[in-house]
């Protein structure tokens, strides 16, 4: 006789796969901004006023 599926360690196996995945890209993603930092690259470009289109 065939056992009766786990439908809840089933859920907590895939919860558990996301959340490992998750955090690898956000290691990846800290690893990139601190070699941004280091580099002395800005995070974002700023924009100046020269820059801005003028609206009359």
């Amino acid at each position: 006789m065939a056992r009766k599926p786990n439908y809840g360690q089933q859920r907590a196996d895939v919860n558990r796969s996301k959340q490992a995945k998750k955090e690898a890209k956000q290691r990846e993603r800290e690893e990139a901004a601190a070699k941004r930092k280091a580099s002395g690259e800005p995070d974002e470009p700023e924009t100046t006023e020269a820059e801005e289109p003028v609206r009359d």
